[in-house]
C-alpha cells in the first residue's frame, strides 16, 4: 500500500473518531437514539422502552447524565433525550438542555413511563429505543458505534435501515491498515495543516475539562488529591493529575464537551493530556505536540480495533499505552523505543477490568498513565519486556493482537459476571 493511501486512511480515521462529545458516550448514545425516536414519533410518548446490551447498561448505571442535574441511569438518559435533546447535534445531543427539560424528565422518571430491558445475544454496543403514544409508535436502533443508526421505524413501517455488516461504514476496513511503523511515518510526514484542526480541538476541549476538574471538587477528586499529596513538581504527577481531573469532571456531571478516542471521552482525555503535559515540560512546540498526538491517538485506536468498542478490558490501558508512545516520540525515541513503551505498558497493566463508567475511572486512568510513563522511561533506556514474558509476543504488532484477543475473547465471561454483579443477577 502506498504512503498516500495510508495517509488518506489515517486522516479518515482521525476525523471520524476524534469527535467532540458531551458527557459519557453510553448515556449520550441512549439520549441520541431517544431524541431521534421522538423526532420520528412527532409527539411526547406515553411509554418508553429502552433495550440495551449488557455493556451499555454497565456503562450507564453509575455515571451522571450530563446536563441532567445529577440524574443517573438508562431511563434518565432516554427521557432527557426525549424532552430536551437535539438529535442533529449527535454526541452533543444534550448540549442545549435547560431547567424546564430537566424538571420534565424528572417528572416522567417518577411516573415510571420508561423501562430498561437487557437484550442478550447482541453486539456489545446495542441500543434500541421504542416510543409509544396511543396507536402510534416509533423506534431507533443503534449498533456497534455510538451514533450508528441501523434502523428507524414508525408504526411498523421501516423508514431507514442498513445491513449490520455496513455498520462500520468502511472505517473498520481503514483501521486494518493501522500498524506502528506506518503510524510513525504518518506522524513524521503528514502536512501539519491536515492534522492541526483535529488536535487543536482535542487539546482545547480536553484541557478545558481537565482544568475544570482541578478547580472544582468532582467525584472522588483523584486529580486534586494527586496535586495535594504529591505537588506539581514532577512531570509524571502532572500528567496523571490532568488526565484524572478530566475524568473526575466528566464522570460526575460536568457539562463540558471532550474530544473522544475509540468512542470514549475518558480514552480521549487519557490519550491527549499526558502528551500535552510532556510537550509543555519539554517546550516542544505546537508542531511536535500535534505529531505526538497523532502517534498517541492512532496507537490507542490500533489497539481498540482488536479489543472492540466495549468489553471487560479497561480502555484506559490502551489509551495510556498510546500516550506513552506519544511521550517517547516527543522525547526523540526511535521506532524500537516507541514499540517498547507500548509493549511494556501492555505487559504490565493489561487485565484491569471495566466495571462501568463512574467516578473510579479517574483513578484507573491515573494508574494506567503512571504505568505508561514508567514504560516510556524504560523504553528510552532500551529496556523492554521480551517475547515469552506472558502475553508479549515476537514484536509489537503481535503483542497488540494478543492483548486484543485477551480483551475481546478471554475476558468475555468476566464481562458477564461483572454485569450480573452490578445488576444483582
Amino acid at each position: 500500500m502506498n504512503s498516500q493511501s495510508i495517509e488518506e486512511k489515517y486522516l479518515r480515521i482521525l476525523n471520524a473518531e476524534l469527535q467532540p462529545a458531551l458527557g459519557c458516550t453510553e448515556p449520550i448514545a441512549i439520549a441520541y437514539a431517544a431524541a431521534k425516536a421522538r423526532q420520528v414519533l412527532g409527539a411526547l410518548p406515553e411509554r418508553v422502552e429502552v433495550c440495551c446490551s449488557g455493556n451499555i447498561i454497565k456503562n450507564v448505571k453509575g455515571v451522571s447524565v450530563p446536563n441532567s442535574g445529577g440524574m443517573k441511569g438508562v431511563e434518565a438518559a432516554a427521557l432527557l433525550g426525549i424532552v430536551g435533546g437535539d438529535a442533529e447535534r449527535r454526541l452533543e445531543v444534550l448540549q442545549s438542555v435547560d431547567g424546564q427539560a430537566i424538571a420534565q424528565a424528572r417528572a416522567l422518571l417518577e411516573r415510571g413511563v420508561c423501562t430498561c430491558l437487557l437484550k442478550e445475544g447482541v453486539a456489545n454496543l446495542y441500543v434500541d429505543v421504542r416510543l409509544f403514544r396511543g396507536e402510534e409508535r416509533a423506534s431507533v436502533r443503534l449498533l456497534n458505534h455510538h451514533t450508528n443508526i441501523v434502523e428507524i421505524t414508525k408504526n411498523g413501517q421501516v423508514l431507514f435501515s442498513k445491513e449490520e455488516g455496513e455498520a462500520a461504514d468502511g472505517l473498520e476496513r481503514d483501521k486494518d491498515a493501522l500498524n506502528l511503523h506506518d503510524i510513525l511515518d504518518f506522524a513524521n510526514t503528514v502536512e501539519l495543516e491536515k492534522i492541526r484542526p483535529i488536535f487543536q480541538r482535542q487539546v482545547e476541549l480536553n484541557l478545558a475539562i481537565a482544568r475544570e476538574g482541578m478547580e472544582r471538587p468532582y467525584g472522588a477528586q483523584v486529580g486534586r488529591t494527586l496535586r495535594r499529596i504529591y505537588g506539581e513538581g514532577d512531570v509524571h504527577v502532572r500528567a496523571r493529575m490532568m488526565a484524572a481531573a478530566g475524568s473526575d469532571a466528566r464522570m460526575n456531571g460536568c457539562s463540558m464537551p471532550v474530544v473522544i478516542n475509540s468512542g470514549s471521552g475518558n480514552q480521549g482525555i487519557t490519550a491527549s493530556m499526558p502528551v500535552w503535559v510532556y510537550a509543555q515540560a519539554l517546550d516542544a512546540g505546537e508542531e511536535k505536540l500535534f505529531r505526538a498526538l497523532a502517534v498517541s491517538n492512532l496507537v490507542a485506536l490500533h489497539q481498540k480495533h482488536y479489543i472492540g468498542s466495549l468489553s471487560a478490558y479497561c480502555g484506559a490501558v490502551s489509551a495510556a499505552a498510546g500516550s506513552g508512545a506519544g511521550v517517547v516520540y516527543l522525547r526523540g525515541g526511535d521506532e524500537r523505543q516507541v514499540a517498547g513503551a507500548v509493549i511494556n505498558t501492555l505487559a504490565t497493566i493489561s487485565g484491569m477490568v471495566c466495571d462501568g463508567a463512574k467516578a473510579s475511572c479517574a483513578a484507573k486512568i491515573s494508574a494506567a498513565v503512571e504505568t505508561a510513563l514508567l514504560s516510556a522511561d524504560m523504553a528510552m533506556e532500551n529496556n523492554q519486556f521480551e517475547p515469552g514474558d506472558g502475553l508479549v509476543m515476537d514484536d509489537v504488532e503481535q503483542t497488540i493482537r494478543s492483548i486484543g484477543r485477551l480483551g475481546r475473547e478471554g475476558m468475555r465471561q468476566t464481562d458477564v459476571e461483572i454485569l450480573h454483579m452490578m445488576i444483582g443477577g
